[in-house]
């Protein structure tokens, strides 16, 4: 059983890349189960086999503590560690190969908590992956490239975790916008010279630290652009999936169901 976590920024599109990759899977013949870890969000684009709204409400975290919806967000993100056990003992009665993590739609709440660390260890930290969601309107820029890539750094830093970069909704981009963002991460002195050619402000001199910071801690490399609309790029996430956890090799071959 091996564990991929779906984070990213709200609006990302985390949820129905979720649901398409399940999809995916399921006509490939991979098993694979759904958990979604978000006890704020109203509905869902696919039938959770795992849902932490089961133990966990909004509402009644506002009544309980007297608090607004934003104030329950942020308590019911640690509360779900309190109720981490009995969604581990669920878990544990599935045989899988695969388990999809639909992390809460706010990064914060998932990334810059504690209690990140303890879903993540108690489901197993070294059978886990992070699949993070740039959003396509924010990478449009070389700034807002650079700002999106900095959330991955920090998410990476923070859940020390191995991370697949997706450019996600790829759909809404032209193919030019597309290229360019892909040869950005592939290419850090191509992203060098779009930051050079933006207007000599404050925000490009931030920037361009920025991308420094992240050159040197070897951030750039590989991005597959994915869409759940058009079901694009969903078999690059199970490549990705395998190099990770099995260097790239046929996943029956371990057993994947037993652990």
């Amino acid at each position: 059983m091996r564990n991929i976590y779906f984070v990213g920024t709200a609006g990302s599109g985390k949820s129905t890349l979720v649901q398409a990759y399940k999809e995916w899977l399921d006509y490939s013949g991979v098993d694979a189960i759904t958990v979604n870890l978000d006890p704020g969000v109203d509905s869902l684009p696919y039938e959770a086999d795992i849902d932490i709204r089961e133990w966990l409400s909004i509402s009644e975290v506002m009544e309980e503590y007297g608090l607004g919806p934003n104030g329950a967000q942020v308590v019911a993100a640690d509360l779900i560690a309190v109720n981490i056990g009995k969604v581990k003992e669920v878990l544990d009665t599935y045989k899988t190969s695969y388990v999809l993590l639909d992390t809460p739609g706010q990064l914060e709440l998932f990334t810059f908590r504690e209690s990140s660390g303890v879903i993540i260890d108690s489901f197993g930290k070294d059978r886990s992956m992070i699949a993070y969601l740039s959003d396509p309107m924010l990478c449009r820029t070389p700034n807002g490239f650079v700002s999106s890539m900095t959330l991955s750094a920090l998410v990476q830093f923070r859940l020390q975790l191995p991370t697949v970069n997706l450019l996600s909704k790829s759909d809404v981009l032209q193919d030019e916008e597309m290229e360019t963002i892909l040869g950005w991460h592939m290419d850090g002195y191509s992203l060098y010279g779009s930051l050079l050619d933006d207007d000599a402000n404050s925000q490009t001199v931030v920037g361009m630290e920025l991308f420094k910071a992240l050159e040197n801690i070897g951030t750039f490399g590989i991005m597959r652009a994915v869409s759940a609309q058009e079901a694009i790029g969903l078999e690059e996430i199970y490549a990705a999936s395998q190099l990770c956890f099995f260097g790239g090799e046929d996943p029956e071959n371990y057993d994947t169901g037993k652990d």
